[in-house]
């Protein structure tokens, strides 16, 4: 029997599971950390943070599994949309934190980038807009407001990426993560355009210049990689890619026509197309299969599983503390009161937009807001509150992806977790959910590419994995009750986007004013 390993680099964690190539789960091992957000709407990461828990899930997987290192034949690392990428040194050593794609400070090089180079232009090259989320916007802010690192800066590495190179010691980037970068990427020919970068000043060679597929062993791991995680010296590592799109494929999407929602930190509710798709809605990049022919292309909230955690932290200390003494997980009990509560909160109405919104919504102005408050609300229809808030921006994606979802919606992430949270999902957009039965989903995609890129498994083996789980039907009676509140929930924002702009003036004016006086 032979193995295969995939690690996921994620926003809030990095997991490493052990699979044999009949598809059956071994060994698995999650590390978890924070995000700095030195400010409203940062988001960033230092890369030493990612390539440590990397080498810890690897090592913990192997050690926990008794498997001996020479029938571990592969493995293949995907990771979160890294925003900018880690700008590197000539060392290959890190010259500030990597800002990743739920960071927004980057506005005026957005509206720059509107003005000078034009939407429609954008569409036509790169079949993505431009917005505060690309990767190519972040690097322009960094050109314009940190000189003295773009000075220092020679390459832009995913976070994926840079842990490969750590372990094989080569570079390159993959058809997704080149992609997902936005508006210096060229979708029609599925390279870099020289055009867009020359016009926005960003030199060519700040991006890896080996672009490959998601199947393509990059490297092997060195003999210094190999002792630190006990695998074998000259191990294959295989490219993946980004890591929703990795989950994709952990639930078998390898053709067109099947609707797809990996949620964890964020949502990316996601449709594949064998046609170009261009619409400044949505955001496109090249799947992790067949790049050069299909592209992944989706709408989906900047907070989703986030917000749930955020509220558990903030909000829920009982509940933690009881977890940390030994007692009931902290979701579980939330979960257990929130079940008790009908459709609706009874009139309680979460807008999830705690880091801004990207598509479809596109505004770093969108606030986190709870609308209907009273003296008889409890925490349990606050944290029910918030599980349908993140439904209802499913749905809201689903309507801006646009007809032809298919039968029912294949459900990934940590979100699956929940009965609860399942049935509001189903309740919510009308349509049968399916899940799968392990909670792996990106990893599981990684360990499909390790094997079809080691050449252990084919395609066709791997479509016969069986991965998903019994649908989830939909409530007729919850579903016609939530259609009145999904129409409530999109008002809201409509009602309410001016304010919120008003409120990040005035929030920035402040900052304005702290930073003046401690400098007088």
């Amino acid at each position: 029997m032979h193995y295969l390993l995939g690690t996921d680099i994620g926003t809030s964690g990095t997991k490493t599971v052990l699979m044999d190539t009949e598809g059956n789960l071994i060994a698995q091992d999650l590390q978890e950390y924070d995000l700095l957000t030195p400010k409203p709407l940062w988001a960033e990461q230092w890369p030493e943070v990612w390539l440590h828990a990397a080498k810890t899930s690897i090592k913990n997987t192997v050690q926990k599994s008794g498997i001996a290192a020479g029938e571990i034949q592969g493995i293949a690392i995907s990771g979160l949309y890294g925003g900018s990428g880690i700008p590197l040194d000539e060392n290959m050593e890190p010259v500030r934190p990597c800002m990743i794609w739920m960071d927004r400070r980057a506005e005026e090089e957005t509206k720059w980038v509107l003005d000078n180079i034009g939407e429609k232009r954008l569409l036509e090259i790169t079949h993505n807009g431009a917005d505060p989320y690309y990767g190519y916007i972040k690097i322009l802010w960094m050109k314009n407001h940190e000189p003295e690192n773009w000075k220092k800066t020679k390459l832009f590495l995913p976070p994926n990426d840079y842990v490969i190179y750590k372990l094989t010691g080569e570079i390159a980037i993959d058809y997704s993560s080149a992609g997902n970068i936005g508006g210096i990427f060229d979708m029609n020919n599925r390279s870099w355009s020289k055009e867009m970068m020359e016009e926005m000043g960003i030199p060519l060679s700040m991006m890896p210049q080996k672009i490959v597929e998601s199947t393509d062993i990059v490297g092997r791991l060195t003999k210094e990689a190999a002792v630190e995680l006990g695998l074998s010296e000259g191990m294959p590592v295989i490219a993946s890619g980004i890591d929703c799109g990795a989950a994709n494929i952990g639930l078998g999407v390898f053709e067109p026509g099947v609707y797809a929602a990996a949620i964890g930190t964020s949502m990316c509710a996601a449709l594949v197309s064998d046609k170009p798709v261009k619409g400044k809605d949505l955001i496109v990049w090249p799947y992790l299969y067949d790049a050069k022919k299909l592209s992944y292309y989706f709408a989906g909230g900047a907070t989703a599983g986030a917000i749930v955690k955020w509220f558990r932290q903030t909000m829920c200390q009982f509940e933690v503390e009881v977890e940390k003494s030994g007692g009931k997980n902290a979701y579980d009990a939330l979960n257990e009161q929130a079940e008790t509560i009908p459709v609706g909160s009874e009139g309680l109405i979460v807008l999830p937009y705690f880091m801004g919104e990207r598509s479809p919504v596109w505004d770093s102005d969108a606030k986190g807001t709870i609308v209907g408050l009273s003296l008889a609300h409890t925490k349990a229809h606050i944290y029910r509150a918030f599980l349908e808030a993140v439904a209802f921006s499913l749905r809201d994606a689903m309507e801006a992806t646009g007809e032809n979802l298919g039968e029912s919606i294949l459900l990934a992430g940590g979100v699956t977790k929940s009965k609860l949270w399942r049935q509001i999902f189903a309740d919510v957009t009308g349509y049968p959910i399916v899940c799968p039965i392990h909670d792996v989903e990106a990893n599981m995609g990684d360990v499909m590419l390790a094997g079809i890129g080691t050449g252990l498994l084919s395609y066709e083996d791997v479509k016969q994995w069986q991965v998903l789980d019994e649908k989830i039907m939909p409530n007729k009676q919850s579903h016609e009750k939530y259609n009145g509140y999904y129409k409530v929930y999109k008002s809201i924002y409509n009602n309410l986007k001016d304010d919120m702009k008003t409120l990040t003036n005035i929030s920035l004016e402040n900052q304005a004013d702290r930073i003046l006086q401690k400098t007088i």
